[in-house]
């Protein structure tokens, strides 16, 4: 029997926000089982802590119920409340198959109401199939070019005008996978905040509540086209569609030459504990 822990990750209500499974000795669990794990308890993504190499306070293993990624947002800053909780640090240092992720937590009193990473900088390429992945969307066009970003997962951008339409959205979720395993982030401005939704059949989620990779890549692609200043955090606004509200924040410190710093935060709260019979 293995022991577990839920989290629901970008929110501080419990119900709400992207729920996150960890299984705090993931030391000796063979990968075929985690993945198969996965699949059962069937969240966007389940963690299995391993134990660090000296440098590192934990190594994540992160799934989704299809396959395994080297780097998602919400396990990692999820994975990093329950480390904190347990050992009473504020700052650890994460291994992800991405490299090592740096989080900051914030506490009030013995409770962690905060934490922010640093994520890795995303790699920025072009994207080919626009026209499926817009028809796939059902959308004519995108508000900004479309560009693909990876900091582990791919992430793809589609801006729409207001955010009334992103509510609208009934993608076809059988196209959207064919295009392969990649998350599809539409979103729009709304005043001082962004409205998002992300879609990633291809990965096994068909939407995700909280998509915490992506809230970097999004803060870059806004800097990038002139839409929010470089260094200035903004409110990423997520899930209320499913029923789970969520909130992200997100900077991107730099210039357009260079990047410097990728930095996501949010709160998140235990929600279940329990053990799992794994074999």
């Amino acid at each position: 029997m293995h022991e577990y822990v839920v989290l629901d990750v970008f929110t501080r209500v419990p119900l709400q926000g992207n729920p996150l499974a960890v299984f705090p000795h993931g030391d000796g669990i063979d990968a075929e089982l985690m993945q198969r794990a996965a699949r059962e308890l069937s969240l966007s993504e389940t963690v299995f802590l391993q134990s660090g190499d000296g440098g590192t306070d934990a190594r994540l293993r992160i799934f989704t119920p299809s396959d395994e990624l080297p780097f998602a947002g919400h396990p990692t800053l999820g994975s990093a409340f329950l480390v904190g909780q347990r050992t009473g640090r504020t700052e650890l240092s994460l291994a992800t198959g991405a490299g090592v992720v740096e989080v900051r937590l914030t506490r009030e009193g013995e409770e962690i109401v905060y934490g922010e990473m640093e994520q890795p900088p995303p790699r920025i390429r072009p994207f080919a199939a626009v026209p499926e992945l817009l028809r796939s969307l059902g959308v004519k066009r995108s508000e900004l070019p479309i560009t693909a970003y990876r900091n582990g997962p791919l992430h793809i951008f589609v801006a729409l005008a207001d955010p009334a339409a992103v509510a609208e959205l009934v993608p076809d979720m059988n196209a959207l996978a064919t295009l392969g395993p990649l998350g599809v982030a539409v979103f729009a401005l709304a005043g001082d905040h962004v409205i998002t939704r992300n879609f990633a059949p291809g990965r096994g989620v068909p939407e995700d509540a909280a998509t915490g990779s992506a809230a970097g890549p999004l803060a870059l692609h806004l800097a990038r086209h002139s839409l929010i200043e470089w260094g200035q955090e903004i409110e990423i606004h997520q899930g209320v569609e499913m029923g789970r509200p969520s909130l992200l924040r997100a900077r991107v410190e730099g210039t357009p030459d260079r990047v410097e710093r990728v930095v996501v935060g949010g709160g998140a709260v235990i929600v279940a504990e329990g053990r799992y019979r794994l074999s």
